[in-house]
Protein backbone atom coordinates (compact mmCIF):
# COMPACT_ATOMS: atom_id res chain seq x y z
CA UNK A 1 0.00 0.00 0.00
CA UNK A 2 1.28 3.43 -1.14
CA UNK A 3 3.37 5.51 1.96
CA UNK A 4 0.74 8.56 2.03
CA UNK A 5 -2.04 5.85 2.11
CA UNK A 6 -0.22 4.82 5.39
CA UNK A 7 0.54 8.57 6.49
CA UNK A 8 -3.03 9.08 5.81
CA UNK A 9 -4.73 6.62 7.47
CA UNK A 10 -1.82 7.25 10.83
CA UNK A 11 -3.67 10.84 10.17
CA UNK A 12 -7.54 9.67 11.21
CA UNK A 13 -6.82 7.35 14.01
CA UNK A 14 -8.03 9.78 16.43
CA UNK A 15 -10.70 10.46 14.39
CA UNK A 16 -11.78 6.64 14.07
CA UNK A 17 -11.49 5.99 18.13
CA UNK A 18 -14.15 8.89 18.56
CA UNK A 19 -16.48 7.37 15.74
CA UNK A 20 -16.03 3.94 17.93
CA UNK A 21 -16.69 5.59 20.91
CA UNK A 22 -19.62 8.02 19.95
CA UNK A 23 -21.34 4.49 18.05
CA UNK A 24 -20.71 2.61 21.74
CA UNK A 25 -22.41 5.30 23.72
CA UNK A 26 -25.03 5.64 21.89
CA UNK A 27 -26.15 1.86 20.51
CA UNK A 28 -29.60 0.53 19.06
CA UNK A 29 -30.69 -2.74 18.33
CA UNK A 30 -32.52 -4.34 15.15
CA UNK A 31 -34.10 -2.09 12.78
CA UNK A 32 -33.62 0.81 15.22
CA UNK A 33 -30.45 2.21 14.19
CA UNK A 34 -31.68 5.61 13.67
CA UNK A 35 -29.21 7.48 14.99
CA UNK A 36 -26.32 5.57 14.10
CA UNK A 37 -27.35 5.42 10.13
CA UNK A 38 -28.18 9.03 9.78
CA UNK A 39 -24.53 9.60 10.85
CA UNK A 40 -23.42 6.48 8.69
CA UNK A 41 -25.36 9.30 5.77
CA UNK A 42 -23.79 12.04 7.11
CA UNK A 43 -20.23 11.10 6.59
CA UNK A 44 -20.98 9.20 3.26
CA UNK A 45 -21.53 12.04 1.72
CA UNK A 46 -19.69 14.24 3.03
CA UNK A 47 -16.89 11.68 1.64
CA UNK A 48 -18.86 11.89 -1.68
CA UNK A 49 -20.11 8.92 -2.13
CA UNK A 50 -23.67 8.16 -3.59
CA UNK A 51 -25.73 7.42 -0.66
CA UNK A 52 -28.81 4.75 -1.12
CA UNK A 53 -30.37 4.05 2.41
CA UNK A 54 -33.45 3.25 3.51
CA UNK A 55 -36.23 1.48 1.19
CA UNK A 56 -33.61 1.91 -1.72
CA UNK A 57 -31.75 -1.25 -0.49
CA UNK A 58 -34.14 -3.15 1.76
CA UNK A 59 -37.09 -5.25 0.18
CA UNK A 60 -39.35 -4.70 3.28
CA UNK A 61 -41.36 -7.85 2.43
CA UNK A 62 -37.77 -9.92 3.60
CA UNK A 63 -37.32 -7.98 6.87
CA UNK A 64 -37.65 -10.21 9.97
CA UNK A 65 -38.30 -9.73 13.80
CA UNK A 66 -38.99 -6.15 13.39
CA UNK A 67 -39.92 -4.44 16.55
CA UNK A 68 -43.25 -3.02 17.32
CA UNK A 69 -44.44 0.51 15.48
CA UNK A 70 -44.73 1.61 19.18
CA UNK A 71 -40.77 0.43 19.89
CA UNK A 72 -39.92 1.62 16.44
CA UNK A 73 -41.07 5.49 17.55
CA UNK A 74 -39.64 5.03 20.45
CA UNK A 75 -36.52 4.11 18.98
CA UNK A 76 -36.67 6.92 17.02
CA UNK A 77 -37.75 9.93 19.36
CA UNK A 78 -35.00 8.81 21.50
CA UNK A 79 -32.41 8.77 18.05
CA UNK A 80 -33.64 12.24 17.55
CA UNK A 81 -32.80 13.61 21.26
CA UNK A 82 -29.41 11.90 21.23
CA UNK A 83 -27.62 13.54 18.02
CA UNK A 84 -29.71 11.83 14.86
CA UNK A 85 -29.91 13.44 11.49
CA UNK A 86 -33.76 14.36 10.90
CA UNK A 87 -33.35 14.87 7.28
CA UNK A 88 -32.10 11.25 6.79
CA UNK A 89 -34.07 9.79 9.92
CA UNK A 90 -37.30 10.59 8.03
CA UNK A 91 -36.56 7.75 5.12
CA UNK A 92 -36.13 5.43 7.93
CA UNK A 93 -39.05 5.93 9.26
CA UNK A 94 -40.72 2.05 10.45
CA UNK A 95 -37.49 0.63 10.75
CA UNK A 96 -35.38 0.72 7.38
CA UNK A 97 -32.44 1.25 8.80
CA UNK A 98 -29.53 -0.24 5.81
CA UNK A 99 -26.73 2.85 4.06
CA UNK A 100 -24.85 1.48 0.97
CA UNK A 101 -21.91 4.40 -0.19
CA UNK A 102 -20.98 3.99 -3.37
CA UNK A 103 -18.25 5.21 -5.93
CA UNK A 104 -16.98 4.55 -8.93
CA UNK A 105 -13.61 4.98 -10.65
CA UNK A 106 -13.38 4.17 -14.07
CA UNK A 107 -13.81 0.74 -15.60
CA UNK A 108 -13.02 -2.34 -13.48
CA UNK A 109 -15.02 -4.71 -11.05
CA UNK A 110 -17.60 -4.19 -8.61
CA UNK A 111 -16.57 -4.90 -5.25
CA UNK A 112 -18.96 -5.05 -1.87
CA UNK A 113 -18.26 -4.88 1.50
CA UNK A 114 -20.10 -5.31 4.25
CA UNK A 115 -20.24 -4.18 7.80
CA UNK A 116 -22.77 -4.35 10.27
CA UNK A 117 -24.15 -1.88 12.94
CA UNK A 118 -26.55 -3.56 15.58
CA UNK A 119 -25.88 -3.62 19.47
CA UNK A 120 -27.19 -6.51 21.24
CA UNK A 121 -29.58 -6.53 23.96
CA UNK A 122 -27.94 -6.40 27.32
CA UNK A 123 -27.12 -4.26 29.88
CA UNK A 124 -23.46 -3.03 30.25
CA UNK A 125 -20.87 -3.44 32.88
CA UNK A 126 -20.62 -0.29 35.19
CA UNK A 127 -17.66 -1.01 37.06
CA UNK A 128 -14.19 1.05 37.22
CA UNK A 129 -12.24 -2.16 35.47
CA UNK A 130 -14.57 -2.04 32.05
CA UNK A 131 -12.98 0.40 29.71
CA UNK A 132 -16.28 2.20 27.99
CA UNK A 133 -17.32 3.07 31.69
CA UNK A 134 -13.86 4.14 33.19
CA UNK A 135 -13.43 5.90 30.12
CA UNK A 136 -16.67 7.44 30.07
CA UNK A 137 -18.17 5.73 26.89
CA UNK A 138 -20.33 2.62 27.77
CA UNK A 139 -23.75 2.73 27.15
CA UNK A 140 -26.46 5.62 28.02
CA UNK A 141 -29.59 3.14 26.76
CA UNK A 142 -30.16 0.80 29.40
CA UNK A 143 -30.63 -2.92 28.32
CA UNK A 144 -28.58 -2.04 24.94
CA UNK A 145 -24.54 -2.29 24.29
CA UNK A 146 -22.59 -2.80 21.46
CA UNK A 147 -21.17 -6.37 22.84
CA UNK A 148 -20.14 -8.26 19.71
CA UNK A 149 -17.81 -5.63 18.61
CA UNK A 150 -20.32 -3.96 15.48
CA UNK A 151 -19.36 -0.47 16.58
CA UNK A 152 -15.37 -1.40 15.46
CA UNK A 153 -16.80 -2.52 12.62
CA UNK A 154 -18.99 0.31 11.69
CA UNK A 155 -15.98 2.40 12.44
CA UNK A 156 -13.68 0.49 9.98
CA UNK A 157 -16.15 0.99 7.48
CA UNK A 158 -15.75 4.85 7.73
CA UNK A 159 -12.48 4.55 8.27
CA UNK A 160 -11.92 2.88 4.77
CA UNK A 161 -14.27 4.95 3.55
CA UNK A 162 -12.28 7.99 4.80
CA UNK A 163 -8.92 7.13 2.77
CA UNK A 164 -10.13 5.54 -0.51
CA UNK A 165 -12.61 8.37 -1.24
CA UNK A 166 -9.11 10.69 -0.92
CA UNK A 167 -6.81 8.47 -2.78
CA UNK A 168 -9.08 6.51 -5.11
CA UNK A 169 -6.60 3.59 -5.41
CA UNK A 170 -8.87 1.41 -7.33
CA UNK A 171 -10.90 0.84 -10.68
CA UNK A 172 -14.26 0.21 -10.95
CA UNK A 173 -17.10 0.49 -8.65
CA UNK A 174 -16.99 0.10 -4.73
CA UNK A 175 -20.15 -0.33 -2.47
CA UNK A 176 -20.04 -0.03 1.20
CA UNK A 177 -22.98 -1.41 2.68
CA UNK A 178 -23.54 -0.74 6.68
CA UNK A 179 -26.64 -3.32 7.56
CA UNK A 180 -29.25 -2.87 9.84
CA UNK A 181 -30.40 -6.11 12.19
CA UNK A 182 -27.43 -9.00 12.06
CA UNK A 183 -28.00 -9.90 15.67
CA UNK A 184 -31.05 -12.46 15.27
CA UNK A 185 -30.07 -12.88 11.59
CA UNK A 186 -33.06 -10.60 10.45
CA UNK A 187 -31.49 -8.06 7.88
CA UNK A 188 -29.34 -9.38 5.61
CA UNK A 189 -31.72 -11.29 3.86
CA UNK A 190 -33.64 -8.10 2.79
CA UNK A 191 -30.36 -6.63 1.22
CA UNK A 192 -29.65 -9.36 -0.60
CA UNK A 193 -33.18 -9.50 -2.44
CA UNK A 194 -32.98 -5.86 -3.27
CA UNK A 195 -31.06 -5.78 -6.05
CA UNK A 196 -28.46 -3.85 -4.20
CA UNK A 197 -26.00 -7.21 -4.35
CA UNK A 198 -27.05 -8.61 -8.24
CA UNK A 199 -23.97 -6.59 -10.26
CA UNK A 200 -21.41 -7.39 -7.24
CA UNK A 201 -18.54 -9.46 -8.64
CA UNK A 202 -16.74 -9.75 -5.05
CA UNK A 203 -17.97 -9.01 -1.45
CA UNK A 204 -15.72 -8.96 1.58
CA UNK A 205 -16.97 -8.99 5.38
CA UNK A 206 -15.26 -10.07 8.44
CA UNK A 207 -15.39 -9.84 12.40
CA UNK A 208 -13.59 -8.52 15.11
CA UNK A 209 -12.47 -11.48 17.42
CA UNK A 210 -14.92 -14.75 17.52
CA UNK A 211 -11.86 -17.20 16.56
CA UNK A 212 -8.93 -15.08 16.20
CA UNK A 213 -8.31 -13.83 20.01
CA UNK A 214 -4.92 -12.26 19.78
CA UNK A 215 -3.68 -8.70 18.37
CA UNK A 216 -1.68 -9.61 15.48
CA UNK A 217 -3.49 -12.47 14.29
CA UNK A 218 -6.17 -12.58 10.96
CA UNK A 219 -7.98 -15.36 9.84
CA UNK A 220 -8.10 -14.79 6.35
CA UNK A 221 -11.20 -17.29 5.55
CA UNK A 222 -14.14 -18.74 7.19
CA UNK A 223 -16.26 -21.90 6.85
CA UNK A 224 -18.77 -23.30 9.64
CA UNK A 225 -21.01 -21.08 9.33
CA UNK A 226 -24.07 -22.63 10.66
CA UNK A 227 -27.31 -22.40 9.04
CA UNK A 228 -30.05 -21.15 11.80
CA UNK A 229 -33.55 -20.55 12.51
CA UNK A 230 -34.81 -18.90 15.61
CA UNK A 231 -38.53 -19.27 16.44
CA UNK A 232 -41.31 -17.73 19.03
CA UNK A 233 -44.00 -19.95 20.43
CA UNK A 234 -46.71 -18.85 22.02
CA UNK A 235 -49.09 -21.17 23.73
CA UNK A 236 -52.91 -19.95 24.75
CA UNK A 237 -54.63 -22.01 27.06
CA UNK A 238 -56.88 -21.00 29.54
CA UNK A 239 -56.71 -19.96 32.85
CA UNK A 240 -58.54 -21.16 35.90
CA UNK A 241 -58.34 -21.88 39.51
CA UNK A 242 -55.84 -24.17 40.36
CA UNK A 243 -57.79 -25.64 43.72
CA UNK A 244 -61.35 -25.04 43.06
CA UNK A 245 -61.58 -25.75 39.08
CA UNK A 246 -58.48 -26.97 37.55
CA UNK A 247 -59.67 -29.28 35.37
CA UNK A 248 -61.74 -25.98 33.67
CA UNK A 249 -58.23 -24.82 32.77
CA UNK A 250 -55.76 -25.62 29.87
CA UNK A 251 -52.80 -25.20 31.12
CA UNK A 252 -50.46 -23.39 28.85
CA UNK A 253 -46.70 -23.60 30.69
CA UNK A 254 -47.74 -27.39 30.54
CA UNK A 255 -47.71 -27.55 26.92
CA UNK A 256 -44.48 -25.16 27.22
CA UNK A 257 -42.56 -27.72 29.44
CA UNK A 258 -43.65 -30.59 27.78
CA UNK A 259 -42.35 -29.02 24.47
CA UNK A 260 -39.24 -28.09 26.56
CA UNK A 261 -38.40 -31.89 26.90
CA UNK A 262 -38.83 -33.37 24.06
CA UNK A 263 -36.78 -30.25 21.40
CA UNK A 264 -33.96 -31.12 23.63
CA UNK A 265 -34.39 -35.10 23.08
CA UNK A 266 -34.53 -34.06 18.93
CA UNK A 267 -32.54 -37.31 17.69
CA UNK A 268 -28.58 -36.05 16.07
CA UNK A 269 -28.48 -36.14 12.22
CA UNK A 270 -26.21 -38.56 11.18
CA UNK A 271 -24.89 -35.91 7.98
CA UNK A 272 -23.72 -33.67 10.37
CA UNK A 273 -23.37 -30.95 13.35
CA UNK A 274 -26.85 -29.92 14.80
CA UNK A 275 -27.97 -27.42 17.94
CA UNK A 276 -31.05 -26.78 19.48
CA UNK A 277 -31.68 -24.08 22.40
CA UNK A 278 -34.92 -22.71 24.34
CA UNK A 279 -33.41 -19.65 26.00
CA UNK A 280 -36.38 -18.09 27.26
CA UNK A 281 -39.67 -19.32 28.99
CA UNK A 282 -42.54 -16.95 30.03
CA UNK A 283 -45.83 -18.13 31.27
CA UNK A 284 -48.30 -18.15 34.85
CA UNK A 285 -49.42 -15.56 36.82
CA UNK A 286 -48.97 -17.03 40.28
CA UNK A 287 -49.20 -20.13 42.00
CA UNK A 288 -53.19 -20.41 42.59
CA UNK A 289 -53.96 -19.81 38.97
CA UNK A 290 -53.86 -22.46 35.80
CA UNK A 291 -51.45 -20.93 33.54
CA UNK A 292 -52.95 -19.67 30.12
CA UNK A 293 -50.49 -18.12 28.46
CA UNK A 294 -46.39 -19.31 27.77
CA UNK A 295 -44.10 -17.99 25.57
CA UNK A 296 -41.03 -19.63 24.40
CA UNK A 297 -37.64 -18.38 22.07
CA UNK A 298 -36.15 -21.40 20.50
CA UNK A 299 -33.47 -21.36 18.35
CA UNK A 300 -31.47 -24.26 15.81
CA UNK A 301 -28.52 -24.40 14.32
CA UNK A 302 -27.39 -26.86 11.61
CA UNK A 303 -24.47 -27.40 9.81
CA UNK A 304 -26.17 -26.98 6.59
CA UNK A 305 -28.90 -25.61 5.64
CA UNK A 306 -30.80 -28.96 5.15
CA UNK A 307 -29.40 -29.92 8.74
CA UNK A 308 -31.53 -26.79 10.30
CA UNK A 309 -34.51 -27.59 8.11
CA UNK A 310 -34.49 -30.91 9.70
CA UNK A 311 -34.09 -29.77 13.23
CA UNK A 312 -36.66 -26.63 12.25
CA UNK A 313 -39.15 -28.85 10.68
CA UNK A 314 -38.74 -31.22 14.16
CA UNK A 315 -39.06 -28.59 16.44
CA UNK A 316 -42.51 -27.25 14.51
CA UNK A 317 -44.10 -30.75 15.05
CA UNK A 318 -42.86 -30.69 18.85
CA UNK A 319 -44.35 -27.56 19.70
CA UNK A 320 -47.74 -29.03 17.79
CA UNK A 321 -48.06 -31.97 19.39
CA UNK A 322 -46.89 -30.36 23.04
CA UNK A 323 -50.40 -27.91 22.60
CA UNK A 324 -52.58 -30.37 21.09
CA UNK A 325 -51.71 -32.63 24.64
CA UNK A 326 -52.77 -30.48 26.64
CA UNK A 327 -55.53 -29.03 24.55
CA UNK A 328 -53.78 -25.28 24.18
CA UNK A 329 -53.19 -23.47 20.58
CA UNK A 330 -49.93 -22.76 19.50
CA UNK A 331 -48.25 -19.73 17.61
CA UNK A 332 -45.55 -20.59 15.93
CA UNK A 333 -43.23 -17.65 14.22
CA UNK A 334 -40.31 -17.33 12.66
CA UNK A 335 -38.26 -14.20 13.08
CA UNK A 336 -34.89 -14.78 11.94
CA UNK A 337 -33.11 -17.29 9.51
CA UNK A 338 -29.86 -17.82 7.94
CA UNK A 339 -28.04 -20.49 5.83
CA UNK A 340 -24.54 -21.51 5.76
CA UNK A 341 -22.27 -20.41 3.15
CA UNK A 342 -18.58 -20.57 2.46
CA UNK A 343 -15.76 -18.51 1.20
CA UNK A 344 -14.37 -19.09 -1.72
CA UNK A 345 -10.76 -20.88 -2.67
CA UNK A 346 -9.31 -18.04 -4.75
CA UNK A 347 -10.21 -14.75 -2.40
CA UNK A 348 -8.72 -16.80 0.50
CA UNK A 349 -5.34 -17.20 -1.14
CA UNK A 350 -5.52 -13.82 -2.14
CA UNK A 351 -6.52 -12.51 1.40
CA UNK A 352 -3.28 -14.81 3.16
CA UNK A 353 -1.04 -13.11 0.41
CA UNK A 354 -1.97 -9.47 1.78
CA UNK A 355 -2.07 -10.08 5.07
CA UNK A 356 1.38 -11.59 5.17
CA UNK A 357 2.31 -8.06 2.84
CA UNK A 358 0.62 -5.92 6.00
CA UNK A 359 3.69 -6.04 8.77
CA UNK A 360 1.25 -5.54 11.84
CA UNK A 361 0.12 -9.40 11.28
CA UNK A 362 2.54 -11.93 13.17
CA UNK A 363 -0.15 -14.52 12.44
CA UNK A 364 -1.79 -15.61 9.29
CA UNK A 365 -4.16 -18.37 9.39
CA UNK A 366 -5.55 -19.35 5.97
CA UNK A 367 -8.74 -20.55 6.90
CA UNK A 368 -11.22 -21.86 10.21
CA UNK A 369 -14.54 -22.44 11.25
CA UNK A 370 -17.22 -19.79 12.33
CA UNK A 371 -18.85 -22.33 14.70
CA UNK A 372 -21.87 -20.02 15.14
CA UNK A 373 -24.32 -18.37 12.57
CA UNK A 374 -23.86 -15.05 10.28
CA UNK A 375 -26.61 -13.14 8.98
CA UNK A 376 -23.94 -12.45 6.02
CA UNK A 377 -24.46 -15.84 4.43
CA UNK A 378 -27.65 -15.24 2.76
CA UNK A 379 -25.47 -11.94 0.70
CA UNK A 380 -22.48 -14.32 0.67
CA UNK A 381 -24.99 -16.56 -1.13
CA UNK A 382 -26.40 -13.73 -3.51
CA UNK A 383 -22.87 -12.98 -4.68
CA UNK A 384 -21.86 -16.17 -5.73
CA UNK A 385 -25.18 -17.39 -7.20
CA UNK A 386 -24.62 -14.30 -9.57
CA UNK A 387 -21.17 -15.66 -10.50
CA UNK A 388 -19.22 -13.80 -7.94
CA UNK A 389 -16.77 -14.70 -4.96
CA UNK A 390 -17.16 -14.20 -1.15
CA UNK A 391 -15.22 -13.67 1.28
CA UNK A 392 -15.34 -13.12 4.86
CA UNK A 393 -12.75 -12.90 7.37
CA UNK A 394 -12.08 -12.63 11.67
CA UNK A 395 -9.63 -10.08 12.81
CA UNK A 396 -7.44 -10.41 15.89
CA UNK A 397 -8.08 -8.92 19.01
CA UNK A 398 -7.13 -9.62 23.03
CA UNK A 399 -11.25 -9.29 23.91
CA UNK A 400 -12.00 -8.03 27.45
CA UNK A 401 -15.12 -10.33 27.66
CA UNK A 402 -16.79 -13.15 25.89
CA UNK A 403 -18.82 -11.39 22.71
CA UNK A 404 -22.38 -10.64 23.84
CA UNK A 405 -21.23 -10.45 27.58
CA UNK A 406 -21.92 -7.24 29.36
CA UNK A 407 -18.24 -6.97 29.94
CA UNK A 408 -17.22 -7.24 26.25
CA UNK A 409 -14.42 -4.87 24.84
CA UNK A 410 -11.63 -5.15 22.36
CA UNK A 411 -8.51 -3.53 21.32
CA UNK A 412 -9.42 -0.08 19.72
CA UNK A 413 -5.82 -0.05 17.50
CA UNK A 414 -6.72 -3.66 15.64
CA UNK A 415 -9.17 -1.91 13.96
CA UNK A 416 -6.35 -0.11 12.21
CA UNK A 417 -5.12 -3.52 11.10
CA UNK A 418 -8.84 -4.40 9.81
CA UNK A 419 -8.93 -0.98 7.70
CA UNK A 420 -5.91 -1.55 5.73
CA UNK A 421 -6.30 -5.26 5.17
CA UNK A 422 -9.90 -3.84 3.38
CA UNK A 423 -8.11 -1.18 1.46
CA UNK A 424 -4.90 -3.89 0.16
CA UNK A 425 -7.99 -6.20 -0.62
CA UNK A 426 -9.88 -3.06 -2.30
CA UNK A 427 -6.96 -2.10 -4.68
CA UNK A 428 -5.33 -5.11 -5.03
CA UNK A 429 -8.67 -7.21 -6.31
CA UNK A 430 -9.50 -4.38 -8.49
CA UNK A 431 -6.11 -4.22 -10.45
CA UNK A 432 -6.44 -8.15 -10.30
CA UNK A 433 -9.82 -9.27 -11.40
CA UNK A 434 -9.62 -11.06 -14.73
CA UNK A 435 -6.88 -13.51 -12.94
CA UNK A 436 -9.20 -14.26 -10.15
CA UNK A 437 -12.70 -14.17 -11.55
Amino acid sequence: MDTNVDTALEGIKEEIIKFRRDFHKYPEAAWGEFRTASLIIKRLKELGFEVLYGKDIINEKYRMNLPSKKELRQNFKRALEQGGIPEYMENMKGGFTSVCGILKNGEGPTIALRFDIDAVKNNECEEDDHKPFKFGFSSVNKGIMHGCGHDGHISIGLGVSEIISRFKNFKGTLKIIFQAAEEGVSGARSIAESGILDDVDYIVSGHIGIKARKSGKIICGTDGFFATSKINAEFKGKSAHAGVAPEKGHNALLSASTAVLNLDAIPRNSEGVTRINVGKLIAGSGRNVVPGRAFMEIETRGETTELNKYMEDYANRILESSAMMHDTDVEIKCVGKSINADSDKELIDFAVNIAKSIKDFDEVIKKASFGASEDICYMMKRVQDNGGKALYMMFGTELKGEHHSVRFDFNEEDMFKAIKTYLNIVEKLSKNYKKIS
